[in-house]
């Protein structure tokens, strides 16, 4: 609080009367303090944000195991320009343009494509869901059957994602999300093949540069 005094003695004729200030900043001082611990508690119970990211597993499959995979399970997206995306299930055709698909980003694009080839595996992560929203199972339970749920190779998805050269930053992050949307635990990020440019150009022309390349073969 501000406090004005007045000086001592009388103020000559004709002068002003002399005034002392005096400013109290102890309430200033409280108000510090408490934003200091108001600030402190608010960073304590702050925690950083993370991403749980699946490592490639060591275990080898045998190479009927790897072909069984292929065709019933797998599926390749390509990440092409304009915010494009590409897939062929399974092994592609290459004899034929239309095993390549073209589907978007959006919710009903490619979201609905792998919640869809993943649906008993989305159907039983939301029941595991429920389960825990209901407290019928703890936290570290719904954790552990949840990653048995997402790793059951009978039922789950793999899912390859090749990012072209013209492909961006946010269509790989976009990609990305949709696997954690769509509860795909096996995914893998590698370079595009000449076999999958192949595709892509003989898509786009609807099949006249299949056609070409035969013909200079």
């Amino acid at each position: 609080m501000a406090e004005v005094q007045q000086g001592g003695g009388e103020a000559k004729k004709g002068k002003p009367k002399r005034m002392n200030l005096r400013v109290d900043f102890t309430p200033m001082v409280d108000m510090n303090m408490l934003l200091i611990t108001f600030f402190m508690f608010c960073t304590t119970l702050s925690k950083p944000q993370i991403m749980t990211i699946a490592m490639p597993t060591d275990e080898k499959l045998t190479e009927e195991d790897e072909v069984k995979v292929k065709e019933s399970k797998a599926i390749t997206l390509i990440l092409g320009e304009d915010d494009k995306v590409y897939y062929y299930e399974g092994m592609p055709n290459y004899e034929d343009y239309t095993t390549l698909k073209e589907t978007t980003y959006a919710a009903d694009g490619l979201r609905a494509l792998l919640l869809e080839r993943n649906k008993e595996i989305v159907d039983e992560m939301k029941d595991l869901r429920r389960q825990l929203a209901d407290k019928e199972i703890k936290e570290e339970e719904f954790r552990e059957r949840s990653k048995e749920v997402r790793s059951n190779k009978e039922k789950a998805q793999v899912v390859v994602i090749k990012p072209t050269g013209d492909a961006s930053y946010r269509n790989l992050v976009d990609a990305l999300d949709e696997m954690a949307i769509c509860s795909i635990d096996t995914y893998a990020i590698v370079d595009i093949a000449d076999g999958d440019n192949f595709l892509l150009e003989n898509y786009k022309t609807k099949g006249a540069h299949g056609a070409g390349a035969t013909a200079s073969n």
